[in-house]
């Protein structure tokens, strides 16, 4: 079995109807998706795939060390079982795949390529920009392409002061609408962390803490000082909720809270002094939505002398190793199922 008939599973549960709209929907929706040979194949054959986001690359890091991790990050997913399936748009169609011209042009563009969440698909795509994708973005086209397992390194979440400015990010609504689960360091500490969960509990996401700990952890740090309603402790476990949630046909995403890893997280404290530090600089310069969190990291890895890159990078390697093993799980499952 395919991904792409896993990914229509819970569909096809309910109603046959709704199955045929879904067939001629995806029928539309290839002119969109450029699909790369090797991620194509993984897909055809009922392969483990991790669908990676492309913001990281065009934002979160300086050339060329972005791109650098970008290709380990890729080479970690492979190691680990799985086919890497990077995600961007490029010149008017949404890539699953980068190659190595790819990658050298998103990593180059920098912060011009258009961070591109699913409000900007349309525009960005009708225009033939580049862009990078957030969480949100990512999430929109691994479902398109029936790739239900993302690894990142951490999602946003309710912004401090939100009662009174909005700010709350996409992706948290994305996770309540779009069935893929993403394994993550949890949320960034630069948040409301507590609104942020209560937030994912009012749209219905599972959040998991993966390994012995119940704690949600924030990013930098593996204790957030919050306990995540789920703890799952190997990839067949939340092999096993991802399965599930697809054949009660449950529209919702998951989180796999992934800590940092421990030779990372004793720079911690540290990190959490910048980040107060930056969030008052925020405030006075008056910034605000998307541009947010690129100026809090840039600002973070300076007060650090560069500690926070290093461990931002670290955790996101240990988060791609994990969405490999739950994506193999995954897919040994289907399989497993297809032939009984």
């Amino acid at each position: 079995m395919s991904f792409a008939r896993f990914r229509r599973l819970g569909v096809r549960a309910r109603a046959p109807f709704l199955a045929s709209q879904t067939r001629r929907h995806s029928s539309r929706l290839s002119s969109c998706l450029s699909v790369s040979p090797a991620v194509r194949e993984a897909l055809e054959s009922g392969a483990p795939v991790v669908a990676l986001e492309s913001t990281i690359i065009s934002h979160g890091m300086p050339y060329p060390q972005n791109v650098e991790t970008a290709r380990q990050v890729e080479q970690i997913v492979k190691e680990n079982g799985a086919t890497p399936a990077t995600i961007a748009l490029i010149d008017g169609q949404i890539h699953i795949g980068l190659g190595d011209a790819e990658l050298e042009r998103l990593g180059r563009s920098g912060k011009s390529a258009i961070k591109t969440s699913r409000r900007d698909m349309a525009a960005v795509l009708s225009r033939r920009l580049l862009g990078a994708t957030t969480v949100s973005g990512t999430m929109v086209a691994a479902h398109m392409a029936g790739i239900p397992v993302f690894a990142t390194g951490g999602i946003g979440g309710v912004h401090r002061g939100a009662e009174l400015t909005m700010d709350i990010s996409a992706d948290l609504t994305e996770l309540g609408r779009t069935p893929v689960a993403v394994v993550c360091a949890g949320a960034k500490s630069i948040l409301d962390l507590p609104k942020t969960l209560e937030f994912l509990e009012t749209q219905g996401v599972p959040v998991v803490a993966y390994g012995e700990s119940r704690q949600f952890p924030a990013f930098f740090s593996p204790d957030s000082g919050l306990l995540a309603p789920w703890s799952m402790l190997t990839p067949e476990q939340v092999a096993r909720l991802i399965k599930t949630n697809a054949e009660l046909g449950l529209m919702t995403g998951q989180i796999v809270a992934v800590p940092i890893p421990d030779e990372y997280a004793e720079s911690s404290a540290e990190i959490e002094r910048a980040i107060d530090v930056a969030v008052c600089e925020l405030e006075e310069r008056g910034i605000k939505g998307k541009e947010c969190t690129p100026f809090l990291l840039e600002r973070i890895v300076k007060l650090t002398g560069g500690a926070s890159l290093t461990a931002n990078i670290a955790l996101v390697k240990n988060n791609a190793r994990v969405a490999s093993q739950i994506s193999l799980s995954l897919a040994n499952m289907v399989s497993r199922r297809a032939m009984s």
